[in-house]
């Protein structure tokens, strides 16, 4: 069977609405994710098999955050609600996957998250404000490399409490290892906040014109 014929198989038998509801199905992982960190030994969950439950349900929220996006695309699902809610579960699967480890056994700093909130906050709130200006301001790679550093550091950090769970590390050393993994996060993180507003610093310039001369 032809490529062709294989997509349009797949469009057929796929809901116009697929993509969105993979979207707003990430969401409810982070509450999970913070359940089974949380509460794992009265659901009945050793240690040692804690960190593979919490990697499996990044990987989920990784997946569909990649095939929502895919699926869109590639059947000309693209909706406006999809392109404001694909970000807003990212972050909102992220930051609160992140709030969780500053609990238990982790213990990250809160105010390195806080570094990720802001950003967050910010260029959303920018991108918006502008939009409501007609001014359009597009993605950056470094925003990109940013979401995809995230998820490598919360896998890096599970991927600590295998050894942990074993004995091979120490829960200073698991602490200790797991700050720096954080700290360069969010390094990173400051950094591509500052690259897109000087990056789209034109187009911020003009829509802050628009306002000015519309009052």
């Amino acid at each position: 069977m032809r490529t062709e014929s294989i997509d349009s198989v797949i469009r057929g038998a796929l809901p116009v609405k697929s993509p969105l509801f993979l979207t707003i199905g990430r969401i409810f992982i982070s509450p999970i994710f913070l359940i089974f960190y949380l509460k794992y030994q009265q659901l009945g969950l050793s240690l040692s098999v804690l960190p593979f439950v919490l990697m499996f349900l990044l990987a989920i929220s990784e997946v569909t955050d990649f095939l929502d996006g895919y699926l869109a695309r590639k059947f000309n699902h693209v909706t406006e609600l999809g392109k404001i809610l694909d970000p807003m579960a990212d972050s909102i699967t992220k930051l609160t996957i992140l709030l969780t480890l500053t609990q238990g056994l982790i213990e990250i700093p809160l105010l390195l998250v806080f570094v990720f909130i802001y950003r967050d906050a910010m260029i959303s709130t920018l991108r918006t404000v502008c939009a409501m200006r007609g001014v359009t301001l597009a993605a950056r790679t470094s925003g990109k490399i940013k979401t995809v550093l995230q998820a490598l550091s919360i896998f890096l950090i599970l991927g600590l409490m295998i050894p942990y769970a074993n004995g091979a590390l120490s829960l200073v050393q698991l602490q200790t290892a797991s700050f720096y993994i954080i700290l360069a996060g969010a390094l990173y993180t400051l950094f591509s906040g500052g690259e897109y507003i000087y990056s789209n610093r034109a187009y911020i310039k003009e829509a802050w014109s628009k306002d000015s001369t519309n009052q």
